[in-house]
């Protein structure tokens, strides 16, 4: 195992510069060209670059959708992955930290790795501590099996804005003490495979409309209000199991003295308030980079990642302009600041690199699909109608309406149902995960699902993000069942559901907006 001296020691052998490299966290693509590979690795070994961050590509990342690229489909993105630790790690002369965003899974950023549910399908799930410690506990596990380290999850925002357009789904719920639990089920889980993590988006991401990857959001809210809400989460969540915070870029002037500046680029968010006031002493690290809702406001190569450095963070993730950056940092900041911040990245290596001293413990002798139907069963959320609707319906006859994606294993299991045109067992898959563009739905297709639940007598079926619904007359519907994934096991789950073989126990974590009778 790959070992790393200890911190007396490198603070005495590493250069101020080659101090301040440890500070910087790249992206580093899978799918990038073998050029862009060794740009990467000639950095690495020039700079001592203190660890990588793996994305898919660069046409999937974030900040870069709008170029409308389509990523490229990879089926041995994980060997690859594998292939480039090895590189990078080759070419470092201190060990780097590996870290990966594995909210839900590897899956996440790799193909062919498995994948869990969102945390909105979590916090369906009543009392499911115990079901989210393994989840927790197997995305840990396949992050060390892959040579990751650092999982940058989990999510601990509040679910407060249904218009949300990028925490949404990634987020366990609405119920502050919920999303707590949740989240420390979640980072227990994670412990317990030795591997780090980190709660993000501090000072609280949930009640924006706005996507930070593209422009700045701000937070209006005054303090009483943040700290029952926004702030809650990392108030009881701090030691002793959480490894670093990450810091959104949104703004939230209320903290930082009236200004409307990223709490990213803010001293007074992030050393006067979470330092000092909430007393946080672990790492910081910087939300990435090069979104927008920052990166734009700083033409200059280096000032961006000199301006995160000055409001207090450890480690700048999605830093874009390596070389200019450790030059600025190396020649502005203060001594006594660059030895404090590698000191605490040097601790969390420490870490990293320790052999384990805890073993797993709960329920994974079981397969994937077994866990995933398992999740499925306590997630499944009957949101509207009983069980006796549901039976009348199925004696009736019905027809299948599928909206979205084609070819679900949900519809072909009903197709022998007798035929009634009054009927309609309508059946939502969207193509996307994200509001942006109604989620995928064609106007046409919005149109068919307006005129089937106000013409006929209809149970709703939305396997995908509930948020959906705040684009339809649900309550038109005799029933409305939530569903949450379109995995196969989750639509097994919701079949069996349909013919009244399971009780569906989950509960919506979050609110619906009210919407008026047009579309």
């Amino acid at each position: 195992m790959t070992s790393i001296i200890p911190y007396s020691k490198a603070k005495k052998e590493l250069s101020l510069s080659e101090k301040v490299g440890q500070l910087f966290m790249p992206a580093a693509f899978i799918n990038d060209t073998e050029e862009e590979v060794r740009y990467l690795e000639a950095l690495i070994r020039k700079y001592r670059i203190g660890g990588i961050c793996f994305f898919h590509s660069r046409a999937s990342a974030a900040a870069n959708f709008e170029s409308k690229q389509q990523p490229e489909y990879n089926d041995t993105s994980y060997e690859k992955l594998q292939e480039l630790i090895h590189r990078y790690q080759t070419a470092a002369k201190v060990p780097l930290l590996i870290a990966i965003d594995a909210e839900w899974g590897l899956a996440m950023r790799i193909e062919n790795t498995p994948q869990y549910p969102y945390a909105i399908a979590l916090g369906a799930i009543q009392n499911g501590e115990d079901l989210i410690f393994e989840l927790g506990k197997r995305i840990g596990l396949d992050c060390k099996k892959a040579g990751i380290h650092w999982n940058l999850a989990p999510v601990v925002d509040i679910n407060l804005n249904p218009e949300n357009p990028v925490i949404g789904y990634r987020s366990f719920g609405a119920d502050r003490k919920q999303v707590t639990r949740y989240a420390r089920a979640y980072l227990e889980g994670m412990w317990s495979a030795g591997t780090l993590n980190a709660i993000k988006h501090f000072p609280g991401h949930g009640d924006t409309t706005i996507d930070s990857h593209l422009d700045l959001p701000c937070i209006t809210k005054q303090k009483v209000a943040l700290l029952e809400n926004e702030l809650y989460p990392f108030i009881n969540l701090q030691q002793p199991n959480v490894d670093a915070v990450m810091i959104g870029h949104l703004a939230v002037p209320y903290l930082s003295k009236g200004k409307t500046i990223s709490a990213s680029l803010s001293k007074e968010i992030i050393t006067d308030f979470l330092r000092g006031e909430l007393g946080w002493n672990g790492v910081v690290i910087s939300d990435a980079l090069n979104m927008r809702a920052v990166s734009k406001q700083f033409p200059g190569k280096g000032a961006l990642e000199y301006a995160a450095f000055e409001a207090g963070t450890d480690i700048l993730c999605f830093s874009e302009h390596i070389e200019e950056g450790i030059r600025i940092i190396s020649q502005k900041g203060s001594t006594d600041a660059i030895e404090q911040r590698f000191k605490r990245v040097w601790e969390l290596k420490e870490k990293a690199f320790a052999p384990p001293e805890n073993s797993s413990s709960g329920f994974s002798t079981d397969d994937h699909d077994t866990f995933l139907r398992t999740l499925a069963k306590a997630s499944i959320t009957l949101l509207k109608g009983t069980d006796s609707h549901m039976a009348s319906f199925r004696s009736e006859g019905f027809n299948t309406v599928l909206i979205g994606k084609q070819q679900q294993p949900f519809c072909n299991s009903v197709i022998d149902f007798p035929k009634n045109p009054e009927n309609a067992l309508l059946v939502i898959v969207p193509r996307q995960v994200k509001p942006k563009d109604n989620f995928g739905f064609t106007p046409q297709e919005l149109e068919k699902i307006h005129h089937t639940l106000e013409k006929k007598r209809t149970i709703l079926y939305l396997f995908g993000n509930p948020f959906v619904l705040n684009l339809l007359n649900w309550k038109n519907a005799i029933a409305v069942t939530v569903v949450y994934q379109d995995f196969t096991d989750f639509q097994d789950i919701a079949y069996a559901h349909f013919m009244g073989k399971l009780k569906a126990s989950g509960k919506l974590p979050v609110q619906l907006k009210t919407i008026s009778h047009e579309i």
